[in-house]
């Protein structure tokens, strides 16, 4: 592929996303604090990282909650997480991922996405398992374990750019009428236009983090997966089915892709607007180079 020797040398900078207007970070984890560029290895001086200090995150998480058959707003979960986050400053570029389709190891994408080698502007037209295939082979380029990060990560390390976007007002389940305008003025919030031509890394500005176009029109694939939960008679959640095949994207709102698609406007968006593009930043999480640990081991929901 032309330029191949110039792309081998780009960087990887990745942006990070939003935490939740109305989540909470504690801990210490005061914005003018969360900011930290973290050394790399010598092998990995491709990759610019920005380091997500220790702390607590409460927040809705995603998932579809039910009550009586009827949508409800998620209760506020609570996610520690012991061991703080190092994320990529910017998503990865057109020229980054170009050098994977060129070293065999990732797909070439489609379209108009297809030839894509900006090293100034995201990779999109990417699919969930494009993006994890990228992140193996960073890792065994680099000899760091990297990987998407799952929604609450994203939510945690993203800072007051995400806006949240699931509280569905109360209702009347009796009452079509409530009922109705209730989800009316949930999906209202989701429909707010977004430009989706791309712009160069930093259009979109920077998170208190210094973390690079969080709230621009580039939604983020995560490795969380749907689910759905139901409401007992004693005000709990019981989940009832968890779907791998469809993953959460985060950006402006929050969606859900199947994670072989590549335009979210060619389906499997099931709130809201499609997203604008698609495309992914990853964590380093070297705990698990030697050995693999369930995220569930990582992070201690109370």
């Amino acid at each position: 592929m032309r330029g191949t020797r110039s792309i081998a040398r780009v960087g990887i900078v990745v942006l990070l996303a939003g935490l939740a207007a109305g989540c909470k970070m504690d801990g210490g984890a005061d914005a003018s604090d969360m900011a930290g560029r973290i050394p790399v290895a010598a092998g990995a001086a491709a990759v610019d990282l920005v380091s997500i200090p220790a702390g607590t995150l409460t927040y809705h998480p995603s998932g579809e909650y039910l009550k009586d058959g009827y949508p409800v707003a998620p209760p506020q979960a609570v996610v520690r997480f012991d061991s703080g986050l190092a994320m990529m400053k910017r998503q990865v570029s057109q020229a980054e991922y170009a050098a994977c389709v060129a070293a065999g190891a990732c797909k070439k994408l489609d379209g108009s996405q297809r030839g894509t080698a900006s090293p100034d502007l995201p990779a999109v037209g990417v699919s969930w398992h494009d993006a994890t295939a990228y992140a193996a082979w960073l890792s065994k380029k680099t000899g760091s374990h990297y990987r998407l990060p799952t929604y609450a990560e994203w939510v945690y390390a993203a800072g007051p750019a995400y806006k949240e976007d699931v509280i569905l007002d109360a209702f009347d389940p009796a009452d079509p009428a409530q009922r109705w305008l209730a989800e009316y003025a949930l999906e209202t919030q989701r429909k707010v236009a977004v430009d989706a031509s791309l712009r160069p890394f930093g259009g979109f500005g920077a998170n208190p983090a210094g973390l690079l176009d969080m709230a621009g029109n580039v939604w983020d694939w995560t490795d969380t997966c749907h689910a759905r939960r139901h409401m007992d008679a004693a005000g709990g959640f019981t989940t009832t089915g968890e779907n791998c095949g469809i993953r959460v994207v985060a950006g402006p709102h929050r969606s859900y892709i199947t994670d072989f698609i590549r335009d979210p406007k060619g389906g499997a968006c099931s709130v809201g607007v499609p997203p604008s593009n698609l495309g992914f930043r990853l964590l380093r999480d070297d705990a698990k180079a030697g050995a693999v640990t369930p995220l569930r081991e990582r992070l201690r929901v109370m």
